[in-house]
């Protein structure tokens, strides 16, 4: 899946306000984009996208079934 594929999953399942869906969004995004990106600038990305997903914390307890 690439990232239009997956942009057109999360609209047409309302995924938009479900952040750890966008963070996979901006993942798929940096890896088709990473042969046009410097090294540091792909992991200055990478770092990113990275501590955002961190700053969702535990957001899947209690909803294991819905997300997994």
């Amino acid at each position: 899946m690439n990232s239009e594929d997956l942009a057109k999953y999360i609209e047409n399942t309302n995924g938009i306000s479900k952040p750890w869906l966008l963070v996979q969004l901006r993942l798929k995004k940096l890896q088709e984009n990473k042969p046009f990106l410097s090294p540091e600038e792909y992991l200055i990305q990478l770092a990113d996208i990275h501590q955002d997903a961190m700053n969702l914390g535990e957001w899947w307890i209690g909803r294991e079934k819905e997300v997994f």
